[in-house]
């Protein structure tokens, strides 16, 4: 098993769920397909080593995943929601507005922002979702 899987499991249950075999095959085939992935191709790909698990328990836990913050459903102009799992808390894109490539990257430079946004604002962050949109070097 993953750290990231392991992080994962370990969150939920330390928020009272239990790890039951069909969230422990979601939460697999999420890490293992990156994080970027779309409820029904989850379904899909979860059912191929786990055939028992149903759609609607995919859909339920998806649900209780964007609950706990442990993942956000990102629209990209493609109709259905990506889920993106949220690496210790944040997550950050690059999205190029002509060929709709999305890029992520891992450096975080939002928390001067955040302690900024806070203080003004009276506001505790918990996580971050970060979009930048412009033209990739391909495109420009």
């Amino acid at each position: 098993m993953s750290e990231q899987f392991t992080a994962l499991s370990q969150a939920l249950q330390t928020k009272g769920y239990r790890l039951t075999a069909a969230r422990e095959a979601i939460l697999q085939t999420l890490v293992d397909c990156g994080g970027h992935i779309t409820a029904d191709d989850l379904a899909a790909r979860v059912r191929e080593t786990s055939p028992n698990v149903g759609r609607m328990t995919v859909y339920r836990t998806l649900d209780l995943l964007s609950e706990l913050g442990l993942i956000r459903p990102v629209y990209q102009g493609t109709g259905a929601a990506h889920y993106v799992l949220m690496h210790d808390g944040h997550h950050h894109h690059l999205v190029c507005s002509v060929c709709h490539k999305v890029f992520e990257f891992d450096d975080c430079v939002l928390g001067e922002i955040e302690r900024l946004v806070c203080d003004r604002y009276g506001f505790q962050v918990q996580s971050h979702l970060l979009e930048l949109y412009g033209r990739c070097p391909d495109c420009q």
